[in-house]
């Protein structure tokens, strides 16, 4: 029957699925935890932050061999062992009573992330949606918002017991749960590849945005100074969103502003983040690189600025508010445009590789953003000034890719020229 449904939609909606739950829950909850735990334990903060680079470093690691992974195990092996690596993970994270232990769930964590998120999707994107891969990414990865607004109010209604400071505890039990359900049910239905797929290039006059254009190889690529800057660029930008983001919720309640709002802020981030996400896809589809990387980082500037100066006043709360709507147009920046960078710079023949080595140094941003943006709090007793310096190198940031998507441009019209 002609009407019957392509499976590469059943595909596309367990990879949903995948990302709703995962960074949903694992992920964009992580901030709601720090206060919890470091006061429970009476832990320093810039100790606990450790947790997120163990994290980040383990994902920088296993994403190098990413590619060898796929080729020996296949992906639905390593989707089941990403669920598997996350269960154990949260598990620690309710049991953990001393520092290392810890340090321990964090590295789990990281090894579910790679074969669950990011990397993992654009390969299954790239293999069963070769069209318009911007929207279709940007609609899975955006059930990172939905998925983190449900987690965010389980979380939040779970945490908020004051008579009981290891409530924490028992939210961790619940998404192990979850966790767990969602990854049989993905590894059930998961199919390794299309029928009749076929691994292809595209040839010289072919058009458009990212896989669509031949590419240079990834031993030219690695000449380019432009690689390095771009990669920098990414891990610096990673750094800034991670940091930020993670040490959000504890700031606005810093500042006082009561708990149960910083949970609607929380929810309202993932909502839009949802929403932001599907957007810039589009945009990316519609209207390039360049008009995508200068509104999320734009975007990113402000925000950061709104947040160093919310204080908890009718107007700091509404600053807040601001903050949680418009810094899900920012964190783009870290997720669906990792693969597009990798396809919009560098092509189709050094794909795969390049996005392993841009979502490396994306992770170590990560691990390096959380421990200086927590150690400053420790210093100074406040995130208000850290904050403000990320925004000035966000500025610089965004001037420096300028550069290197204007000579990308130039390497490309190179490539499509020759006869």
């Amino acid at each position: 029957m002609k009407n019957k449904l392509d499976y590469k939609w059943i595909i596309a909606g367990l990879c949903f699925l995948m990302i709703f739950t995962c960074l949903g829950f694992c992920s964009s909850t992580r901030s709601l935890f720090v206060r919890p735990i470091t006061q429970a334990l009476s832990m320093e903060r810039s100790v606990y932050s450790f947790t997120d680079s163990f994290r980040f470093v383990s994902v920088a690691i296993v994403n190098v061999f990413f590619g060898l992974l796929v080729s020996k195990f296949g992906i639905r092996k390593l989707i089941g062992a990403g669920f598997l690596a996350l269960v154990i993970s949260m598990s620690i994270y309710a049991t953990a009573d001393v520092f290392w232990q810890f340090y321990i769930a964090g590295m789990f964590l990281g090894i579910g992330f790679s074969w669950t998120t990011t990397t993992m999707v654009g390969c299954v994107v790239n293999r069963w949606c070769r069209e318009q891969q911007g929207t279709v990414m940007g609609a899975i990865l955006a059930a990172n918002g939905l998925g983190g607004a449900v987690a965010t109010a389980l979380v939040t209604k779970i945490i908020d017991n004051n008579s009981n400071p290891f409530a924490y505890r028992k939210a961790y039990w619940t998404i192990a749960v979850i966790i767990a359900v969602v990854g049989a049910v993905v590894v059930i239905f998961f199919r390794e590849r299309p029928k009749g797929y076929i691994v292809s290039v595209p040839n010289n006059n072919d058009k458009g945005h990212g896989n669509n254009w031949i590419g240079i190889e990834y031993s030219k690529a690695v000449k380019m100074p432009y690689f390095y800057m771009a990669a920098i660029s990414i891990m610096l930008t990673g750094a800034i969103l991670q940091g930020i983001t993670g040490a959000s919720a504890a700031h606005l309640e810093d500042v006082g502003i009561v708990k149960s709002y910083v949970g609607l802020v929380m929810s309202v981030h993932s909502i839009f983040l949802a929403v932001f996400k599907f957007a810039i896809g589009i945009v990316y589809d519609k209207f390039g690189l360049k008009t995508t990387v200068n509104i999320c980082s734009v975007t990113s500037v402000g925000v950061m600025l709104v947040l160093a100066f919310v204080t908890n006043s009718p107007t700091g709360r509404v600053m807040a508010m601001i903050y949680g709507v418009f810094a899900a147009l920012a964190l783009p920046l870290e997720t669906i445009m990792l693969p597009i960078y990798a396809s919009d710079l560098f092509g189709a023949k050094s794909f795969d590789k390049v996005l392993g080595v841009f979502v490396s140094v994306n992770s170590v941003g990560y691990a390096l953003g959380s421990v200086v943006i927590n150690g400053c709090y420790d210093i100074f007793g406040s995130y208000k000034g850290v904050f403000i310096a990320c925004a000035c190198a966000m500025c610089v940031i965004l001037a420096v890719l300028q550069y290197v998507m204007k000579k990308a441009n130039q390497q490309r019209k190179l490539v499509e020229n020759k006869v």
